[in-house]
């Protein structure tokens, strides 16, 4: 699922959104596997699953939810595995992250343009006023889905930028401030996998796949990326091999869940 972004407009939906991690876990630990995804939605809206005294944020939720997770290439299978695996939630949390961004490109460009550069750059604060001003070159560029005129809502699209991130711990600080810090670039190796799994289902290329603008998300270099391959490599997760240009990758597993069955195996003989 690499999802190109080029081209696509940007919408104010983050304003509703956040992480939503503690609604999203709620809502794949209750999902029913014999019932279609409709029913599993009509379910958690007649149960309030979610506590919610507003049936319209209980719509917003399962509104977000289906724009991340409810994916049309077969992967939403195995997310929900690795959602109810008992994996660490840092590995759950960061694969979680990764489809929110492919789903809104504002939240994509946002950090693999913006706020990538300026972390290379060696800034350590990110502020709102970062978040308007990336806001207000991409209204200039007619890349908005409206002028956002308002300046209410420039406003709550920046905070809502922020605090998403800030709950996918890719920046940290407290919630409510206008500014934040960049956390810890920091990506386990098991989330790793399932997503270089992912972008490798449609990049055939070694050499691509070490550089894809994806591992920005997660504010990697490229040197990152290699050191990440290697200790995957090292575990056993799959084959990398690299000799000048030449890079090759080979994953053992034929689609996501049988990867995601790989690591809760693993998981499970080293916690026994």
């Amino acid at each position: 699922m690499t999802n190109n972004h080029n081209g696509r407009v940007y919408s104010s939906k983050i304003i509703k959104a956040s992480g939503l991690l503690a609604d999203t876990k709620t809502l794949f630990s209750f999902w029913d596997e014999n019932k279609t995804a409709e029913e599993n939605f009509q379910k958690a809206r007649r149960a309030n699953i979610f506590g919610k005294a507003s049936r319209s944020r209980v719509k917003d939720i399962l509104t977000i939810f289906r724009q991340r997770y409810y994916l049309d290439d077969g992967s939403d299978l195995a997310l929900r595995r690795l959602a109810r695996s008992g994996l660490p939630a840092e590995v759950v949390d960061r694969v979680l992250y990764y489809y929110a961004a492919l789903a809104d490109p504002l939240v994509y460009d946002f950090v693999a343009e913006y706020l990538y550069d300026l972390y290379e750059r060696g800034r350590q604060v990110v502020m709102q006023e970062d978040a308007l001003s990336f806001i207000d070159q991409a209204i200039a560029q007619g890349r908005t889905s409206s002028p956002w005129q308002s300046p209410e809502t420039r406003i709550r699209v920046a905070r809502g930028l922020l605090s998403t991130l800030r709950d996918f711990r890719i920046l940290q600080g407290a919630r409510r401030s206008s500014r934040k810090a960049f956390a810890p670039a920091h990506l386990p190796v098991e989330a790793f996998l399932y997503i270089a799994f992912d972008i490798h289902r449609d990049v055939a290329s070694g050499e691509r796949l070490l550089h894809y603008p994806h591992w920005r998300l997660f504010l990697l270099d490229v040197n990152a990326v290699e050191r990440l391959f290697v200790e995957a490599h090292q575990l056993g997760y799959l084959r990398y091999e690299a000799a000048g240009s030449i890079i090759r990758i080979e994953f053992p597993y034929k689609d996501l869940v049988a990867l995601v069955d790989a690591l809760v195996e693993r998981w499970q003989m080293w916690n026994r």
